[in-house]
């Protein structure tokens, strides 16, 4: 499977996924018509598939337009409220298998985010596509659940094997390090990686895709078991759940 990843709006991120042998093509969230546009006519692909994360318009923005173009299939969770998802043809939860082309990924409920959000997991291609539950070295706010709902779905994703490359569909990344070494403040593999980063920003690079083996290192709310971080916190002897939900009130005020 190639992908092709490429900037929309302010700081969103799409990707497009291709079959070499079949020519299917899908795009992951649908921020904006014209730089997908732009993709599609830069590689020459046809689209075929839009896979949506979550509900959210700056994910689902463009579904009615480039459906009306290609007549491409679209899908979305199952999870989200009627209606939410524009377009949709199909319906997917945990268990269900996506195919573009000949390459197939598994779905995951993930919700936190929002109440349905999911991700598209493709285990032969080490890579899975996950919206706004993850970002590098973040997670996405908990508009429509919970942080014991949040943290599960983070587990997800760090289940998978290391060396996963996991797609965010933001550009959080320097702000989300900042946040990180405040309440990590020890972490050196989180002090090099933030100077990685700025280094990157600076000359414009784009930080996703990451790594499961990266977030786990690095990104705090993977990391509820660590000491340094539940020092910071004060909750030493507190459940994971108690110190992922502190870690995402103090990103959500810092």
């Amino acid at each position: 499977m190639e992908v092709y990843q490429f900037p929309c709006l302010q700081d969103n991120y799409s990707f497009l996924l291709h079959d070499p042998s079949t020519g299917a093509t899908a795009v992951v969230d649908t921020p904006e018509v014209a730089p997908i546009e732009a993709a599609l006519k830069e590689k020459g692909w046809k689209l075929t598939h839009i896979l949506n994360t979550h509900h959210h318009w700056d994910h689902t923005g463009g579904n009615a337009e480039l459906k009306a173009r290609h007549g491409c299939v679209v899908i979305g969770p199952s999870g989200e409220r009627k209606g939410e998802i524009p377009g949709a043809d199909r319906a997917v939860r945990e268990g269900d298998e996506v195919a573009v082309g000949n390459v197939v990924a598994r779905v995951l409920d993930t919700p936190g985010h929002t109440a349905g959000h999911v991700v598209y997991h493709f285990p032969t291609e080490k890579k899975v596509f996950v919206g706004d539950t993850m970002f590098a070295m973040g997670c996405g706010r908990l508009f429509e659940g919970t942080a014991d709902q949040m943290w599960s779905s983070i587990q997800k994703i760090t289940a998978m094997p290391p060396d996963t490359e996991v797609f965010c569909a933001h550009e959080y990344t320097l702000s989300n390090a900042k946040f990180a070494v405040s309440v990590e403040p020890d972490n050196e593999a989180l002090q090099a990686r933030l100077r990685e980063v700025e280094v990157k920003r600076a000359k414009g690079v784009p930080t996703v895709p990451t790594t499961v083996a990266l977030e786990l290192a690095t990104n705090p709310f993977c990391r509820p078991d660590s000491v340094l971080l539940r020092r910071t916190l004060g909750l030493e002897g507190a459940d994971d759940v108690a110190v992922f939900a502190e870690t995402r009130r103090r990103k959500d005020n810092f």
